[in-house]
């Protein structure tokens, strides 16, 4: 099974409702380059704009995100979301071009909700792949 086939099989295990209580429960738990390359697919996936092979690659990694039992269990202290942000990241730089400069602002408006502190050189890191 291919990278895309993987992705693909997880785009059931996404919903926004999920989406939404998983970031409230494990955001603080989560690197900020983590929560913010989930919000940046979120808000690409909601644009209009996007096209459906786009949507369902977000899906896939969003859905990945969401599953505690994966290729490696997110219940591991430390390296438990090593694998989710590798397919965050794929997600990020397969859809890029659909990541505009409202995508961004969305996302970190909501970083900003949730952290006291934003890790900007971490952050631009990130907008700086895209």
């Amino acid at each position: 099974m291919d990278f895309r086939e993987k992705i693909e099989a997880y785009r059931s295990k996404f919903s926004e409702s999920k989406f939404w209580r998983f970031l409230e429960r494990r955001g603080k738990s989560l690197s900020q380059v983590t929560i913010y390359s989930a919000l940046l697919l979120f808000y690409a996936y909601r644009r209009k704009d996007t096209p459906g092979w786009a949507k369902r690659i977000v899906l896939g990694s969003l859905g990945y995100l969401l599953m505690p039992l994966d290729a490696i269990p997110d219940l591991s202290p430390l390296i438990g979301y090593t694998d989710d942000i590798g397919v965050l990241s794929f997600g990020i730089v397969t859809i890029a071009a659909y990541i505009n400069s409202d995508v961004r602002r969305l996302a970190k408006e909501k970083l900003e909700q949730w952290f006291d502190h934003i890790d900007e050189e971490a952050i631009s890191k990130i907008d700086g792949r895209l």
